[in-house]
């Protein structure tokens, strides 16, 4: 979980409405891996609906965090690999504002695929009319609310929109069950890839 830009806007995760999709896609008792967990927060809502729950994350302060928490993290960089967890062993695996900071997001979703069920990603939609403009105008990277880095501090190393995920899912032959669109407050069901600050996909092989 992209930790730092939930910081940078100062949201409350347990309040956003993907976080809210996301625990009704789940049921309790369900096995769920999320990787790049941050501070937890989405896992503790998940644990305390009866979901059996852990996290990888890489992130020394956010794995104490969660150990505070009582959840059971994992240290770990997902870039490494997932090898180690057996095929199809959760029900739900989940990328929330995690891929779009790794090297090989393609092997890391083909990855996911195998070990879950079903996955889960969400990511900020860099096409959103903000960012769009933001180019449009100055001609340099933009720095918004959506992006509040700058190109030299940015832990995003890949823009994507939903379309672009839409695409890649075609390519690879990817089955997406889901699909949803938010901003801070709701859910965009108009023109998503032009308003919706982050998009959501439900997949599996």
């Amino acid at each position: 979980m992209n930790i730092h830009t939930n910081e940078a806007l100062g949201l409350d995760l347990k309040n956003r409405p993907d976080i809210s999709y996301i625990a009704n896609l789940i049921k309790p008792g369900e096995r769920v891996l999320d990787l790049g967990c941050g501070y937890g927060e989405l896992m503790l809502i998940l644990k305390n609906k009866g979901v059996r729950v852990q996290g990888i994350e890489k992130d020394d302060k956010c794995i104490i965090q969660c150990v505070k928490k009582s959840l059971y993290v994992h240290h770990g960089d997902i870039d490494d690999g997932l090898k180690h967890h057996l095929d199809h062993s959760f029900d739900f695996v989940i990328l929330n504002q995690t891929i779009q900071q790794t090297l090989n997001p393609g092997d890391i979703i083909k990855e996911c695929l195998r070990i879950g069920k079903q996955v889960i990603i969400v990511f900020p939609n860099f096409s959103h009319w903000q960012i769009r403009t933001s180019i449009l105008l100055s001609g340099k990277t933009p720095v918004t609310d959506l992006m509040p880095f700058h190109w030299y501090d940015t832990p995003n190393l890949h823009y994507l929109s939903g379309k672009d995920f839409e695409d890649f899912c075609e390519f690879e032959r990817i089955k997406i069950l889901h699909r949803a669109f938010f901003n801070r407050t709701r859910q965009i069901k108009l023109f998503p890839n032009l308003y919706a600050t982050l998009a959501l996909f439900v997949i599996r092989a």
